[in-house]
């Protein structure tokens, strides 16, 4: 399977990593930065579930590096305004 259509199905079970995304994202806009890194705003997102969270068997959900890329992309592609917010290299095929 495509990296990006595990992506797609990644992130239409975990809705909720994409809406994190788009928090932290924003909290750093209106921190006044123009630009930031993708990844450090997953690695936010992985450390509010680390210490934040509480799930039904202690289990956490694993986010991989792999979709980091596209969360930024789907940030800019909803928020067009933010355009060049991240950094993206071309995706690899």
């Amino acid at each position: 399977m495509a990296l990006k259509k595990k992506w797609w199905e990644f992130h239409k079970a975990n809705p909720h990593i994409y809406r994190l995304f788009e928090k932290y994202s924003f909290d750093v806009i209106k921190a006044g930065h123009k630009k930031c890194s993708h990844w450090l705003i997953m690695n936010q997102i992985r450390w509010y579930d680390l210490t934040e969270t509480e799930k039904p068997n202690g289990e956490q959900y694993k986010i991989s590096n792999d979709y980091i890329a596209y969360y930024a992309r789907l940030f800019m592609h909803c928020h067009p305004e933010y355009n060049g917010f991240f950094n993206v290299k071309e995706m690899k095929r």
